[in-house]
């Protein structure tokens, strides 16, 4: 069975913390990794990671910021990680316009810090960075997105991705070319995921949980964008 290879491996989980992160843990501790997280604490209350009781899965965990540099780099140091999923990130649309520097800080600069604790690692390692698909151009067409389609976003989250996206294939033809892994042994690269349904999501601005929120208030279920097509 292909999923055998988590096995024994040390896996790096980076937004442990979080909605994907922590189910992301679940399933590679049931597969028998020994899973390490690096995250920011829990930013709801309820939410998964504490429900689904994560720390106790853990070999080992450190709450920091993706944005410091000099703690990421040190953790990964003391992991050394067989394989790295990169969830990390500032994931809300409408937080960005609120916070751009922020975001655009988190979901770039704090992935070019992880690739450069790779860079540093002195090991191989299978590194998994996750963006967004909404890393694309939005040019409004009805079909959807595929991946020679380029890089753009008009809201500073799907910016930022686009970004991150240029990063990561910066740092995969300078530092970590497949041609050449036998010399630096790396494997790069980046998953552009949807929007995921499941249990534990306490996030704000998004469909299925605003929906619960509103039916256990007794309040009346506001849609923010009903015409938009990518959340249903």
């Amino acid at each position: 069975m292909i999923f055998g290879i988590y096995n024994g491996k040390t896996v790096l989980v980076t937004g442990h913390t979080g909605f994907k992160g922590s189910w992301l843990c679940l399933w590679l501790a049931e597969l028998g990794a020994d899973v390490h997280g690096f995250s920011l604490p829990p930013n709801t209350e309820p939410n998964h990671y504490t429900a689904a009781r994560i720390s106790k899965l853990l070999k080992s965990e450190k709450l920091g910021d993706i944005k410091d540099q000099s703690t990421l780099t040190k953790y990964v140091q003391s992991v050394q990680p067989d394989c790295i999923f990169h969830l990390a990130a500032q994931p809300l649309v409408r937080k960005s316009y609120a916070e751009p520097v922020e975001t655009f800080d988190t979901n770039v600069m704090g992935s070019i810090y992880l690739m450069e604790a790779v860079r540093n690692l002195g090991k191989p390692c299978s590194v998994v960075m996750i963006t967004s698909d909404k890393c694309y151009e939005n040019v409004g067409k009805a079909e959807g997105y595929v991946e020679n389609d380029p890089m753009g976003g008009h809201d500073p989250y799907s910016a930022s991705k686009g970004c991150a996206e240029l990063a990561i294939t910066s740092y995969r033809r300078s530092f970590f070319p497949p041609e050449d892994i036998a010399n630096h042994g790396v494997l790069l690269a980046s998953v552009r995921a949807g929007n995921v349904v499941g249990g534990g999501d306490w996030a704000e601005d998004r469909i299925i949980p605003d929906a619960m929120r509103a039916v256990t208030s007794g309040k009346s279920l506001e849609i923010r964008s009903p015409n938009a097509v990518r959340p249903w």
